[in-house]
């Protein structure tokens, strides 16, 4: 990994200069995906124009009451709770990289705290839909067969869905019955498949997707009926279109299948930490969620089923 460059004229480096670098940073020594990059670049350049305002040009002359203003105005203009902790994460990654390369002495984001986060529970299916989300998926055909390797795959891996859609043909041993995915931050896990989504996929990878190729060649796993790769566009319609045809009213996307397998594994007593792995969280408390989820399925069941509930 490369380190970051030491700046010997760091008290007098500008904010765009610095908001720059770090970006730079962030692409090339840590990995993140594209979309994070554009928040942080978002996020930077509204607290570089707060800064401006008030006539503050160097990294070395903000303080942390500065800091504190520019979030109290984000919680004026009605931004949710979460977004002002995107957005106060982001300047904490951004003076962590300034410590670090010099450009200041002192973080003053560390001690900050982040605004408290309603619990959000994560729309998901309980195991009946999910049946009847695989049941609806028309397997007379080549296409079929590949959205319904899709669905199962992705149901019994929680996958995100670029992770399934980017999943090279390298990547999974039917011997061992696991895939390898690239998560964020470029990082790798293993997932195991389980053997329902181990025969569905060998099924689609040996009959099905030689049909859908023909004399085409192509590294990912899962195509389109010309031959490309599937994008997450196309699979979030093959989604809902399996839906309709399931009888499932609720708003469905890929990340719905995620939240169920995660759902149904805290559900079924899974340990935590496993679970996180699986996931690709960085942080268990991302995966802690999943637990609000199955105690509220269990304090429903007790109010239903017992005498006192």
């Amino acid at each position: 990994m490369l380190e970051p460059e030491i700046n010997t004229a760091s008290h007098t480096q500008g904010i765009d200069i610095s908001v720059n670098a770090f970006l730079d940073h962030s692409l090339v020594n840590r990995g993140l995906a594209k979309l994070t990059l554009e928040s942080y670049s978002s996020d930077l350049a509204d607290f570089a124009m707060f800064l401006n305002a008030r006539n503050i040009r160097s990294p070395n002359e903000i303080q942390k009451e500065h800091i504190l203003i520019f979030l109290d105005l984000l919680n004026q203009q009605g931004l949710s709770a979460r977004t002002r902790a995107r957005r106060l994460s982001c300047l904490k990654g951004f003076f962590k990289f300034l410590v670090e390369t010099g450009a200041v002495l002192e973080n003053r984001c560390e001690y900050i705290e982040s605004p408290r986060l309603p619990k959000r529970v994560p729309p998901y299916l309980d195991q009946r839909e999910v049946e009847s989300l695989i049941a609806a998926t028309d397997t007379s055909n080549p296409l079929g067969v590949r959205d319904d390797a899709m669905i199962e795959l992705l149901y019994a891996t929680g996958l995100r869905v670029s992770e399934l859609v980017g999943l090279e043909t390298y990547r999974v041993d039917f011997e061992i019955g696991c895939v390898t995915v690239m998560g964020k931050g470029s990082k790798e896990r293993v997932v195991p498949m389980g053997l329902t989504a181990s025969r569905k996929l060998l099924g689609y990878y040996e009959n099905a997707r030689p049909l859908i190729m023909g004399n085409r060649r192509s590294e990912s796993i899962f195509v389109t009926g010309k031959g490309r790769k599937m994008t997450r566009q196309a699979f979030w319609k093959i989604i809902k279109k399996v839906a309709h045809c399931a009888g499932i009213s609720k708003e469905i996307s890929p990340h719905t299948l995620r939240h169920s397998f995660a759902t149904h594994l805290v559900q079924n007593e899974a340990d935590l930490r496993s679970v996180q792995l699986m996931l690709g969280h960085s942080d268990i408390s991302t995966t802690e969620i999943y637990t609000h989820v199955a105690g509220a399925r269990l304090k429903a069941l007790h109010k239903r089923t017992h005498p006192r509930g």
